[in-house]
């Protein structure tokens, strides 16, 4: 069974060099761990601290919080990338990690040869990105500059490549972290949609974004970070409204009433001028 379980974990990075410790204190908590020491008395930044999950298949759960709280090492904690200094957590199921769209691309071969080396990155095999390849091209919309190398692509094309090599698998537990936002606004609304579909095939998504319309459109339930501790978690409109305020909630319960909506197939009234 797919699941997700954390109880009292902890990650502490240490700050091995003293000398600056007046500065890095400042600097660090600013970035959003807390100060500390660890049992050998070593300056540790808390970047985690007595996080609690229990997450089961069919979860799709939010992280909201500013940047430094905390939302991308939870994710690389879930991912195994880090393991907790104190306490414990217990992955069961087959995890994508999407953290940098960049990641696991060279800019000196092509873009085929990269739609499989990002697709083996992210765990699958060679046979299955070539299967995938015609999909993914068609997808990314990048025509010919497929078979150029990946330095001659503009940002906003690397990102179509990435997405469409992303949203082609089909994990188990996938984290995912925002990175995308320098492609049009048409190409947008496609990726957005392709991206339900692949929540849709996860067990769990674990998703951390600034964008309160995807976590509308993607999540069931979110979590505050703050600091490197759990401070809320609920609905994504309650959390929402105690990060950002009533406005922002105000605008994520529309869209999940939409959202609904569409998927029922119920025609909603355009609101009045």
């Amino acid at each position: 069974m797919v699941s997700i379980d954390t109880y009292n974990a902890c990650v502490d990075f240490p700050i091995f060099d003293a000398k600056s410790r007046s500065m890095k204190k400042a600097f660090l908590g600013a970035a959003g761990g807390a100060i500390g020491r660890n049992k050998n008395n070593t300056v540790v930044v808390e970047a985690l601290k007595d996080v609690n999950l229990h997450l089961r298949e069919g979860d799709r759960v939010g992280l909201v919080g500013h940047n430094g709280a905390g939302k991308s090492t939870l994710l690389r904690l879930l991912s195994g990338i880090y393991e907790p200094t104190r306490g414990s957590a217990d992955i069961r199921g087959r995890v994508a990690p999407v953290f940098d769209l960049g990641v696991g691309m060279d800019p000196e071969i092509s873009g085929y040869e990269n739609i499989v080396i990002r697709g083996l990155f992210l765990g699958q095999t060679r046979k299955q990105m070539k299967a995938k390849m015609d999909d993914i091209a068609e997808f990314s919309e990048l025509g010919e500059y497929l078979a150029m190398p990946l330095r001659t692509y503009s940002t906003g094309m690397r990102i179509r490549l990435a997405l469409g090599v992303v949203t082609s698998i089909e994990p188990e537990i996938l984290l995912l972290d925002e990175g995308i936002g320098a492609v049009d606004a048409a190409f947008m609304a496609k990726a957005r949609n392709r991206l339900q579909e692949m929540v849709e095939r996860s067990g769990i998504l674990v998703f951390a974004s600034h964008s309160n319309d995807f976590l509308a459109q993607l999540c069931n339930t979110a979590l505050w970070v703050d600091h490197g501790t759990i401070k809320q978690t609920g609905m994504v409109d309650e959390v929402v409204e105690a990060y950002e305020g009533k406005g922002a909630a105000d605008h994520v319960r529309r869209l999940i009433t939409r959202i609904d909506a569409e998927k029922k197939g119920i025609p909603l009234e355009e609101p009045e001028n």
